[in-house]
């Protein structure tokens, strides 16, 4: 992995930390999943551990958008985290 795409990753988390939760962009559910999906991709890898239970329904939803990126590398999950950043800047500036 290249350092250059590592540093564009964590700018790029630190853009989604630190972004005003009264801002212009209102991110539903679906995109947060995905976010959160990318981001343990890229720094753990594949999922691991067991499903939470049906009593836990955020940990499901977590686990499962998780889940679905099983095999991506971590590279290819860093780029489309950077996209994803990017692309809303470019929307909502």
């Amino acid at each position: 992995m290249s350092k250059n795409l590592q540093q564009q990753f964590e700018i790029a988390v630190e853009k989604v930390r630190n972004a005003p939760a009264d801002g212009p962009f209102k991110p539903d559910n679906e995109f947060k999943l995905r976010m959160y999906a990318l981001y343990r991709q890229a720094t753990d890898g594949d999922v691991q551990g067991k499903r939470p239970g049906m009593l836990d329904v955020v940990g499901r939803f977590k686990y499962d958008a998780w889940a679905r990126l099983k095999g991506m590398s971590r590279e290819e999950a860093m780029r489309q985290y950077i996209a994803e950043v990017e692309a809303i800047e470019k929307k909502y500036g």
